[in-house]
């Protein structure tokens, strides 16, 4: 199975100033959700993907990463103490227990089982319940990158059409770029991890098409030749990470394509739906 981009989680030390820059941009901002585990969130909803601004909330919260057993507040905490960016790439999920049955027999380094629950706000200000299942690897080239697949257990309480009308029109995930000075060195993991074995490779990177958007590895002089100048300058030191990501919007006319801009660490992409 090949699964598709679920979300990216972009850390950030003030939630309030990155959900205003982003609405500044066109983009819906969700009320803030609180984590069991320390964290805070606010999301920005496309068509089955979404991106999650990611503050720590409550430190005293937060526990250690220990051997097999995970921290999510631990890993973005430690994150945020070097730089603010995408600190996880994540797909999407049939089942927490197929995707760690698949990751195994790939040889995969697996941390152990992690589910929770949170109160979500509405658009209309009422609140449900949603859960999830995260499946936790790690990728030994690149250990700075987080990545999970979610598995949503109440899809029908996340997902609101309302967070996902946007004034600039966004709404389907193109791409997500990771940066690496050798993007073949990754795709042994990456194609585990997405279950798509086929995969264009260049001298300039990797290309994987999911079953949501494709993730892109480029070296140093792609990306640059992608973003401009201005937006590969703001890269801050430190390789592999996520650099980038491309969201597809009709309301931009097929020619023409937004400049990069970098916001809180993340350069994002708003280009023609049809391009």
């Amino acid at each position: 199975m090949v699964r598709g981009l679920d979300h990216l989680v972009v850390a950030v030390n003030d939630l309030d100033a990155a959900g205003q820059a982003y609405e500044a941009m066109g983009f819906t901002v969700t009320p803030e959700n609180r984590h069991p585990f320390g964290t805070a969130n606010r999301l920005i909803q496309f068509n089955g993907f979404f991106i999650e601004l990611l503050s720590i909330a409550d430190p005293s919260l937060i526990t250690e990463t220990i051997g097999k057993t995970f921290s999510f507040g631990a890993f973005n905490r430690d994150f945020l103490k070097s730089r603010e960016g995408a600190s996880m790439l994540v797909l999407d999920s049939r089942g927490a227990d197929d995707d760690r049955d698949d990751f195994g027999k790939a040889g995969l380094e697996l941390f152990e089982p992690f589910s929770f629950e949170r109160t979500a706000h509405l658009p209309g200000g009422e609140t449900a319940k949603v859960a999830f299942d995260l499946t936790i690897l790690s990728d030994p080239l690149g250990p700075q990158i987080g990545y999970f697949t979610c598995h949503n257990k109440y899809p029908e309480n996340f997902w609101k059409p309302a967070f996902q009308k946007h004034k600039n029109g966004a709404q389907d995930i193109r791409s997500v770029y990771l940066l690496a000075g050798d993007p073949s060195d990754h795709h042994e993991f990456l194609g585990a991890f997405t279950g798509q074995r086929e995969m264009r490779a260049t001298s300039l990177g990797l290309e994987l098409q999911t079953a949501r958007g494709k993730i892109a590895v480029l070296n140093p002089e792609a990306y640059r030749a992608l973003v401009g100048q201005e937006a590969a300058d703001s890269v801050r030191n430190g390789m592999p990470q996520i650099a980038a990501i491309e969201i597809a919007s009709p309301a931009i006319g097929e020619k023409k394509i937004m400049p990069a801009t970098e916001l809180f660490g993340l350069t994002l992409i708003l280009a023609p739906a049809g391009a």
